[in-house]
């Protein structure tokens, strides 16, 4: 979304929710479910939401950063936001995704991040950090008290390596809440799991998806949008895979004018029907070729890829034929698809299929009722990852792992 979008979006979020806590007289706290690697239209979002709960009398005390991810290998320590690349973990601004053409940065020291996203509005050395030592000394009270120091929506990070870090916290803060004060969450997966106290379930396999009575006969349909590396040699392991074909999308061609846009789509949904209608698996994937614009600036780059990411949604959202399942590969393509092409409104969380890696059922209202919908990060997973969660919805048992 751009800036304007993002802003109208998220006040009229706050003003929403501040209504119905009213009404029902709820108390709630709200988590702006972020990017694990720091990207994203932050302070805005935010920001936003502080401002909308403001004006109906509801102060926020902190705001609160926690980007631990343990399933995409997302940790903080020392300060620090680290993303894991096989054995290593790597500082975040040291990675592709702080290279990001709109949302980039330059500091992984989350106190610094803010000071650097903020404008200087927060400075690093007035941030509260969470350490791991605290944390792992089960410090309820010291952490606590911390918590109950914020005010004027100060800042604090919550350094972690576990969910057994995250619980501590989680318990100080519980206790910190209980005695009124309200904060803003600016997190990625790991923490609502845990604050939420939802279990972990056992992985999603073939018969779990489907029953004991399999799934249909027509194909499925994985749509690749993401560009990093890791979805890339993700992308390659897959289309090795038997029983596969790939369905290239030209980026060149949809952001042309005049007709090139449809024509495009079009070329790819017949190649898509014609897959699915033999019983194959149709892989949809944006060509790899980075497409960079000198003198483009962040907005425009950002409206790029959106009409890039329209094109994609179209792909499943233009469909003749229902698939037997769907999986979307990357953030953006994942909402996109969802809510427009597919016109889910409300779902069931079957569980995951991998690690990180979350399974809808779709509603009756959708565009293809009751199919298993992938919703697969572009960032999450080793290079057999994608392959091997394609093989559990093909319900192809024999395929080596």
């Amino acid at each position: 979304m751009t800036s304007a979008r993002t802003e109208e979006i998220h006040t009229q979020i706050g003003e929403r929710v501040m209504k119905a806590a009213s009404r029902t007289g709820k108390r709630f706290c709200l988590i702006s479910r972020s990017d694990s690697t720091l990207r994203g239209h932050y302070p805005l979002e935010t920001q936003v939401l502080k401002r909308a709960c403001d004006k109906e009398g509801r102060s926020t005390d902190g705001e609160i950063l926690i980007p631990y991810f343990k399933e995409g290998g997302r940790f903080t320590i020392d300060n620090t936001h680290y993303v894991r690349h096989a054995d290593e973990l790597v500082p975040a601004a040291e990675t592709e995704f702080a290279k990001d053409v709109t949302f980039g940065y330059s500091h992984s020291d989350l106190p610094h991040y803010i000071e650097e996203k903020t404008g200087g509005a927060y400075r690093a050395e007035d941030v509260t950090c969470i350490s791991l030592d605290d944390l792992r000394a089960q410090r309820y009270d010291r952490i606590t008290d911390r918590l109950l120091a914020m005010k004027d929506f100060g800042k604090v990070i919550v350094n972690c390596l576990d969910d057994c870090d995250m619980k501590v916290f989680c318990v100080s803060l519980y206790r910190a809440m209980a005695k009124g004060k309200n904060y803003m969450f600016r997190t990625a997966a790991g923490f609502v799991r845990v604050v939420s106290g939802i279990k972990p379930t056992p992985l999603l396999t073939a018969e779990t998806l489907y029953g004991a009575a399999g799934g249909d006969a027509t194909g499925g349909i994985v749509v690749v949008g993401s560009h990093t590396a890791k979805t890339t040699a993700q992308l390659q392991c897959l289309l090795q895979e038997k029983g596969v074909e790939a369905v290239e999308l030209n980026c060149a061609a949809l952001l042309e004018s005049g007709e090139s846009f449809d024509k495009e789509i079009v070329r790819c949904i017949r190649a898509e029907e014609e897959i699915l209608g033999r019983g194959k698996t149709a892989v949809c994937y944006t060509d790899r070729k980075r497409i960079d614009r000198p003198g483009e600036t962040k907005e425009e780059a950002l409206l790029r890829s959106v009409k890039i990411s329209d094109g994609v949604q179209q792909l499943v959202g233009r469909l003749g034929v229902s698939p037997a399942f769907v999986v979307a590969k990357g953030g953006i393509t994942s909402a996109d698809i969802g809510v427009k092409a597919l016109r889910v409104r409300k779902a069931r969380v079957m569980g995951q299929i991998a690690p990180g890696v979350p399974v809808w059922e779709t509603g009756e209202e959708s565009r293809f009722p009751g199919i298993p919908y992938v919703i697969f990060p572009g960032n999450v997973g080793d290079e057999q990852t994608l392959r091997d969660a394609v093989r559990i919805l093909k319900q192809d048992t024999n395929s080596p792992k």
